[in-house]
C-alpha cells in the first residue's frame, strides 16, 4: 500500500478521529438520523466492504478512504467481513480501523429479520453502541402454502416488532427490493407491508438496479411509491444479455447498462432523498465482487474500478436536474 497517498488527509483525520476512539461505546440516541453532513453537491457514499473480503479491517479502510469514500457499507452477515457469531469482539475492531482513516460508520448488511433472535438482536445492540445507524436487514420469501396477502400482514408486524427495537437503539432497518421471487422484488408489494410500521426507524433499501431489473420502462412508478420509505440507497448498473443460451440481467460498470442514473438522480432530488448510499460492484473483479476472500487478479484493478464507479456517481449526482 502506498502510504504516501492522500498523506496530509489521512493524517488529519487520524488526528481528528481520536476523540471518537475514546468513545466507541456511546449511546446514539440524540443523533438524528435522517441528517447527514454531506459535501454540498455530492452524495454520502460508503463502499460495499463485500468486495474488500480480501484484505482485513486495516487495511480494507486505509484503501476506502484513499479512495474517496464516506464510509464502508460492513458485512456483518455469515460469510461477510464480520461474522454474526463473533460480533461483540470483531465489530468494534471494524469500527475502530474505520475511524482510524476518517470514514464514517453509519452503515451495515445483514441477515437480522426477527428481533426474536437472540444472535440478531446482539448484532443490532453491538452496532448501535458502536456508532452505526443504518442496516439492511435480511431477505423474505412468500411460502407456497399461504396467500402473499396472509405473508404481508405477517412481515408487516414482523417488521414493526423489529422497528419498536430499532427505536430503542437509535437504528434504521432497511429492507432491500432483490429481483427474483423475494419480497419486494416487485416494489409494489413492499407499501402494504411498510405502512405497518411507523416509517421512522423501519424503511425500504432502494436498489435502482434490481427495481430496473424487474420494473422495466416502469420503474418510476415504483420508485414514486416506495420513495416516502426509502431510508438508504444502493447503487449499480446491469444489462441484458444471453448466458448460456438465456436471457439474464449481466451486471456491469457503472454508466454501461440500462439504469438511467441521469433521471434516477433528478427524481431523487425531486423527491429530497437525502439518505446514506452503498456502492457495489457486481461484476468480474476477480472474485472480489462476490465477497471472495482470495481474488484473482491484482488488487490494484480493483481498486482502480471502484474509484472510477464512485467517480460517475459524483460526477452523475452534480449534473442532474
Amino acid at each position: 500500500m502506498n502510504n504516501t497517498v492522500n498523506f496530509s488527509r489521512r493524517d488529519f483525520v487520524k488526528l481528528s478521529a481520536m476523540a471518537g476512539l475514546a468513545f466507541p461505546l456511546m449511546g446514539f440516541e440524540q443523533y438524528n438520523l435522517n441528517s447527514f453532513s454531506n459535501t454540498p453537491g455530492n452524495l454520502e457514499v460508503h463502499l460495499f466492504s463485500k468486495h474488500l473480503q480480501f484484505l482485513n479491517y486495516n487495511d480494507m479502510s486505509e484503501v476506502a478512504a484513499e479512495m474517496g469514500f464516506n464510509g464502508l457499507d460492513l458485512t456483518v452477515r455469515p460469510k461477510g467481513h464480520v461474522l454474526p457469531s463473533q460480533v461483540d469482539e470483531d465489530l468494534p475492531k471494524a469500527v475502530m480501523a474505520m475511524k482510524k482513516y476518517g470514514l464514517t460508520p453509519r452503515m451495515m448488511t445483514t441477515n437480522v429479520v426477527d428481533v426474536e433472535n437472540k444472535e440478531h438482536r446482539t448484532v443490532l445492540e453491538t452496532a448501535s453502541k458502536l456508532g452505526i445507524t443504518h442496516y439492511r436487514t435480511g431477505w423474505l420469501t412468500y411460502p407456497e402454502d399461504r396467500e402473499i396477502s396472509q405473508s404481508q400482514n405477517i412481515y408487516g408486524q414482523q417488521f414493526n416488532n423489529l422497528e419498536e427495537f430499532n427505536k430503542e437503539l437509535g437504528l434504521i432497518g432497511c429492507y432491500q427490493n432483490h429481483a427474483g421471487n423475494h419480497v419486494g422484488a416487485p416494489i409494489w408489494d413492499l407499501p402494504p407491508i411498510l405502512k405497518a410500521t411507523k416509517n421512522v426507524h423501519m424503511g425500504c433499501q432502494y436498489d435502482i438496479r434490481h427495481a430496473v431489473v424487474e420494473g422495466g420502462s416502469s420503474w418510476e412508478l415504483g420508485l414514486r411509491l416506495i420513495q416516502p420509505f426509502i431510508k438508504s440507497i444502493v447503487i449499480k448498473d446491469f444489462k441484458w444479455g444471453i448466458v448460456k443460451g438465456k436471457w439474464k440481467p449481466v451486471n456491469t460498470p457503472l454508466g454501461e447498462g440500462m439504469v438511467d442514473f441521469d433521471r434516477y438522480f433528478s427524481l431523487l432530488k425531486k423527491y429530497k432523498i437525502n439518505v446514506p448510499v452503498s456502492l457495489h460492484l457486481e461484476y468480474g473483479l476477480g472474485g472480489a465482487e462476490h465477497g471472495a476472500s482470495t481474488i484473482t487478479i491484482d488488487k490494484k484493478e480493483v481498486f482502480k474500478q471502484m474509484k472510477k464507479d464512485l467517480a460517475f456517481v459524483q460526477q452523475a449526482w452534480q449534473k442532474a436536474e
